[in-house]
Formats: C-alpha cells, structure tokens, sequence
C-alpha cells in the first residue's frame, strides 16, 4: 500500500466519518443539538474537502495508485451512507431517498467491480452526471445536518431537502445510464437475457 499525501487524505475521510456520526450520541448537556449540527456540518464538510483534495493532489503530483482508485470511492461512499442514515434517524431525511441513494451506490459499484473483472471497466467510468449528482448530495447533506434557519431566514433545511431530492433523481438517472452503457456486455456474458 503507498502511503503519500493523497492517500493520508482519503484516510482522514475515513476516520472522519465516526464522528460526523459520533457527535449525535453526545450528550446534550455536554454538546446542545445547535452545536452537534454545527459541529457535524463542519466534520462533514472538511472530509468532503479532503475527497476533492486527495485526487487534485494524487493527479497533480503524479500520485495515483491502484489502492488510492479503491480507497478513494469507499471513502466517499461510507461518508455519504453515514450521513443518511444519521439524518434518516434524526428524521430530517425520509428513508426512501436514503435508500435510493445508497441502493445506488452498492448497485454501481458492484456492477464496475464486475465490469472490471471482465476487463471494461472503462465503459462504467464515472460520467458528468455522477459528478453532478454527487455535488448536489455533498452540498444537500450539510445543510441537512445543519438543520438551522441562515441569513435572515434562509431554510437551510427545506433547500438541502429540495436538493437531495433532486440527488435522488440524478442516482436514479445515473443508474440507468451506466446500466445501459453495460447491458451489452452484461447480455453477451449472460447467454440468456
């Protein structure tokens, strides 16, 4: 396993992940709800940052690495799972997107991990409509998790709300897109579809 900068950042994602979660088991008395949100809005976002970071830097310094190429999406994947299911407890996100966005997940995953076994993975490489329906999930969640009203009123809550809706109907989309780029191959290797 290489250990550079890029990888320590997908680690600090990893190890982020337990205390965008943890925060809500503190105490209230000892972290009040107001500052659990902050603080897990804050944890969320500095590994969301980390997740752009590690791969600028892993291109930029020529550091990319097989392990980096698994590491970095479980990363992504876990943090962005956590995070539903703590809003889905905290009954700020309904489980039927929550699951939607995470049944997407392990079935994209496992069909480019089967794609790859296969030797084409490249025909499920991540498309713009991923990037787009990622960029929607990563800013709806911290708001989400911020819950609190901003600026003189601003929901921060009904617009991550809006916004992870709108996430949801990109994974759908983006579902079937790669679904579709891989039915031939998927036809062909299955003898009876």
């Amino acid at each position: 396993m290489p250990l550079n900068i890029p990888i320590l950042l997908t680690w600090l994602r990893v190890a982020l992940i337990p205390l965008v979660v943890g925060v809500y088991y503190l105490p209230p008395h000892f972290l009040p709800v107001a500052e659990q949100n902050l603080a897990a809005t804050l944890v969320f976002i500095v590994a969301a940052v980390t997740d752009w970071f590690d791969g600028y830097l892993a291109r930029r310094w020529n550091q990319t690495s097989a392990f980096g190429a698994f590491l970095d999406p479980v990363a992504d994947k876990l943090m962005v799972a956590g995070a539903l299911l703590v809003l889905v407890q905290l009954q700020r996100v309904d489980a039927v997107i929550a699951f939607i966005i995470i049944g997407r997940e392990i079935t994209i995953s496992a069909l480019r991990e089967w794609m790859a076994e296969i030797g084409a993975r490249k025909s499920v490489a991540v498309s713009s409509l991923g990037k787009i329906k990622t960029a929607a999930q990563m800013v709806a969640i911290p708001m989400l998790l911020f819950h609190d009203p901003v600026l003189d009123g601003f929901q921060t809550h009904m617009a991550g709300e809006a916004l992870l809706w709108i996430a949801g109907v990109l994974t759908v989309w983006s579902m079937f897109y790669y679904l579709r780029k891989a039915w031939p191959l998927i036809k062909e290797r299955s003898g009876t579809l």
